[in-house]
């Protein structure tokens, strides 16, 4: 498996350096986020063996026993996540990228200042409008950062969104083309604890369109480790 995995990783590697010399908007530099949700560390280990540090959960227990097993490399929570178990996941994280409530800021914050951390967070956008994901509606987000800001121990690093989940690439370019005007409009605003420098957006299915507008962050999983198992 080590050897597939690093063939795919660097398949993509090279797809993303395509995609940002094609585009004006492409970020200079692309963080590969590697989704292990779902797939026993054995090939998180592949991954590190092929080069890759970064690895992305969607849920937080399992987020938490890989930590156990690989505390050294950089861990993302990228799946929704609920108050009550925030407390779980202080100081193991890199980045939180669903952050998509007041309440679950506050209480970031809470667990965060217990612990003397600042968190680093994105801000989770519902650009697409879809009942199915969670996040901000764009009216919202200029309030939200204007609140959260004033948290000491949160660090408003940037955005995240999910493209929709339809075949027309035109409809997903424009949500994540709406997420990068966003992110520039209000970084031209001066906030403490808030610099809006990640953009993270672009699954297996439509990372390349996310780096031609600008992502900084893709998060890939099944194109690098295979089709998942649910059980």
């Amino acid at each position: 498996m080590i050897e597939k995995i690093a063939e795919n990783i660097s398949v993509i590697q090279n797809k993303i350096a395509a995609a940002q010399a094609r585009s004006v908007y492409a970020a200079k530099q692309v963080q590969l986020l590697a989704v292990s949700k779902t797939y026993p560390i054995e090939r998180v280990r592949d991954a590190v063996a092929a080069g890759q540090r970064a690895f992305g959960e969607n849920r937080v227990q399992e987020l938490v026993e890989k930590f156990e097993h690989c505390p050294d490399l950089e861990w993302h929570l990228i799946g929704h996540l609920q108050t009550n178990k925030v407390k779980y996941l202080i100081g193991k994280t890199c980045l939180i990228h669903s952050l998509d409530s007041m309440e679950l800021a506050q209480e970031i914050e809470k667990r965060s200042a217990a612990q003397d951390v600042q968190t680093n967070v994105l801000v989770q956008l519902n650009i697409a409008k879809e009942d199915t994901k969670s996040g901000l509606m764009e009216d919202e987000l200029a309030d939200f950062l204007d609140a959260v800001c004033a948290f000491p121990h949160v660090h408003l690093s940037g955005l995240m969104t999910i493209g929709p989940n339809v075949e027309d690439a035109s409809a997903i370019r424009s949500v994540f083309a709406r997420l990068r005007q966003l992110r520039d409009a209000q970084q031209q605003i001066l906030r403490p604890n808030c610099d809006l420098s990640l953009l993270s957006m672009g699954m297996s299915g439509d990372y390349e369109i996310a780096v031609e507008e600008g992502a900084n962050i893709v998060r890939v999983g099944s194109a690098i480790f295979g089709q998942r198992v649910y059980s």
